[in-house]
């Protein structure tokens, strides 16, 4: 691999913020692999083989089913939108005449109310034009038995 041999030398006594000693340097391309410059407990920093990082393996994501509730609602939810989007076109066509036939209703129900008070408004004028006063009849019917014939009179007063 590397036919030259560098003695890595460092002294004991050599603090670690200080350049680097004069002597055989080795250019960061000629450090073979697994060889990086460590800093050791004492403060002296020199080149040293490390332990190779074993890469932790991720797990593998399992797949899940889909839900039956989720697939019957993707399926439903065009066929519910198209619905709507029907009905909004039916409204739309449909309007002109819904319009014209809440404002007959709502004449209708104008009749009625006129009716219901104007009716009887009329029925007393009517009695009080002719001057009579109000009728009494009364009325005897008699029967004798189940299956009899039966006779009335009728009074006025």
């Amino acid at each position: 691999m590397h036919d030259t041999a560098y003695e890595i030398t460092t002294p004991a006594d050599y603090p670690a913020y200080l350049p680097a000693p004069e002597g055989p340097v080795m250019l960061p391309s000629e450090i073979p692999p697994g060889v990086q410059m460590v800093t050791l407990p004492g403060g002296i920093r020199t080149l040293a083989y490390t332990q190779p990082t074993v890469p932790v393996a991720l797990p593998v994501p399992v797949t899940q089913p889909i839900p039956a509730w989720a697939k019957t609602t993707a399926l439903l939810t065009p066929t519910i939108g198209g619905g709507i989007a029907a009905a909004g076109i039916g409204l739309s066509y449909a309007a002109p005449g819904l319009i014209a036939m809440s404002q007959a209703l709502w004449s209708a129900v104008a009749l009625i109310a006129a009716a219901a008070i104007g009716v009887p408004v009329l029925l007393r004028l009517g009695r009080a034009a002719t001057g009579t006063g109000n009728t009494h009849i009364t009325q005897n019917i008699t029967a004798s038995g189940m299956f009899g014939k039966a006779n009335g009179t009728i009074n006025h007063h």
